[in-house]
């Protein structure tokens, strides 16, 4: 069995009518680093997914969604 994490970060922040920018200086992490989070390139620590959380208002858990894999 495997697990497959998709980060919602890029549907959230059209939804909040955000650039990449806004979220950038609102969370205080890179536009490099949310861009690569919000194309799967990269797996983004605890403490990134709450800083993103608390910058988009919205819960730790609306930013991911999990689909187990057989």
């Amino acid at each position: 069995m495997d697990v497959r994490v998709t980060y919602r970060v890029y549907e959230i922040r059209r939804i909040k009518n955000m650039t990449l920018r806004d979220l950038s200086i609102k969370s205080g992490i890179s536009r490099t680093e949310i861009n690569n989070i919000e194309n799967n390139l990269k797996d983004p620590t605890i403490r990134t997914m709450c800083l993103l959380s608390l910058a988009l208002d919205v819960s730790l858990q609306d930013l991911f969604s999990i689909e187990v894999i057989p």
